[in-house]
């Protein structure tokens, strides 16, 4: 804690989480929008990179509110992501050896997601104990 009342310091390593209070719990996600729909593009990085701890933490800040599930759709597996407060969703997938994502809503999702782990990558894909935490009265950062 500093003088100015900000706060500051390293993440802890390893896979630490925390049991969410019932006021924390994301929202239902009632019924999934249209997700044949929406603007398609080849995907930058693949969906495997929401199976990295590390990496599905950089993607968690970059879209808070986001929820993950995979679904079968039309004969393959699907990553998506729904936002319920912005209905934004993005949905990842693989055809042969090519990576596409589907997105919709008011935030690009995906694009948030590809630009913080860019930025991760560009960093040398530091681990979360290289993380510093900084907290002020208009919210948090993570620099590395």
């Amino acid at each position: 804690m500093h003088d100015d009342g900000t706060a500051s310091g390293p993440l802890l390593s390893g896979h630490v989480s925390f049991m969410l209070a019932r006021p924390h719990s994301a929202p239902p996600l009632g019924l999934l929008p249209d997700l044949s729909v929406g603007k398609e593009r080849e995907a930058i990085l693949e969906a495997d990179v929401l199976d990295d701890w590390t990496g599905r933490f950089v993607i968690q800040d970059a879209v808070p509110y986001a929820q993950r599930l995979t679904l079968q759709q039309d004969g393959r597996q699907e990553h998506v992501l729904v936002d319920v407060d912005t209905s934004s969703w993005a949905a990842v997938y693989n055809e042969g050896n090519r990576w596409t994502v589907r997105q919709g809503g008011s935030v690009a999702l995906w694009d948030a997601a590809e630009e913080a782990l860019g930025r991760w990558h560009a960093a040398g894909s530091p681990a979360l104990e290289e993380f510093t935490l900084t907290v002020t009265p208009d919210g948090h950062t993570y620099t590395w």
